[in-house]
């Protein structure tokens, strides 16, 4: 915010897990708010998850490139309505890439001297999970595991304020650390913190910025599927 003392840094938050504050400025953040409001329209747009056990997931969800549902991927909306997912753009996937870069250095992006691939972060990031959480809604701990590949997941934010929790690999409970992202803010997760568990405990209703016309908050999530026929 432009009222506070002091400007918020970035931080590594584990080995492999940092956090970048305002990452997406005022323009960028509208532009990717449009943009999940198309994508979130039908066919294969916004549902309802709902686990093997009968529970459902309070923050809603649309995909783009392939489908998650619990604990797989298609190229339809196998739990929805039926029809084919959504195309990852370019820029989305690129967009990954260059937050990989900013946050954990182009070692992990995949960017080798002279622009040469290698690395964990070397495919292009083909999946996005685009989730909405209203006042109530809540993300249990759990871990990105259902992917093949070992690259870094990237977490853009938009809208309301959120607690985010990011533990360890090994469980659930302690050791954690919550750590508040705001709309705009960037968190990137790979390495030896790829697997980590971590959820969001609460939503901070009413806190997103004024002039972005969203009253809710939007998480997008990119990751590398690392399946032998992604593209």
């Amino acid at each position: 915010m432009d009222t506070e003392l002091f400007p918020r840094e970035r931080a590594q938050v584990a080995p492999g897990a940092v956090h970048v504050p305002d990452w997406l400025d005022e323009a960028r953040q509208r532009a990717l708010l449009a943009a999940c409001r198309d994508w979130a329209r039908p066919p294969a747009g916004l549902r309802t998850v709902r686990t093997p056990g009968g529970g459902t997931m309070t923050a809603r969800q649309v995909c783009l490139g392939w489908h998650w549902y619990p604990y797989a991927y298609a190229r339809t909306a196998t739990d929805g309505d039926g029809a084919p997912v959504k195309p990852l753009p370019t820029w989305l996937a690129e967009l990954g890439r260059r937050a990989v870069t900013d946050a954990l250095g182009p070692e992990e992006s995949g960017e080798g001297v002279g622009g040469e691939q290698e690395g964990a972060g070397a495919a292009a990031y083909d999946i996005a999970l685009i989730n909405f959480y209203d006042g109530d809604s809540r993300m249990g701990m759990h871990r990105d595991a259902d992917e093949r590949s070992a690259a870094p997941v990237v977490s853009l934010s938009l809208g309301d304020t959120c607690v985010f929790r990011f533990g360890n690999t090994e469980t659930r409970t302690r050791p954690y650390t919550d750590v508040e992202l705001r709309s705009g803010d960037l968190f990137v997760f790979g390495g030896p913190s790829r697997l980590a568990y971590h959820g969001v405990p609460r939503v901070l209703p009413g806190t997103a910025p004024a002039g972005l016309g969203l009253t809710g908050r939007l998480n997008v999530t990119l990751r590398v599927s690392g399946f032998p026929d992604a593209t």
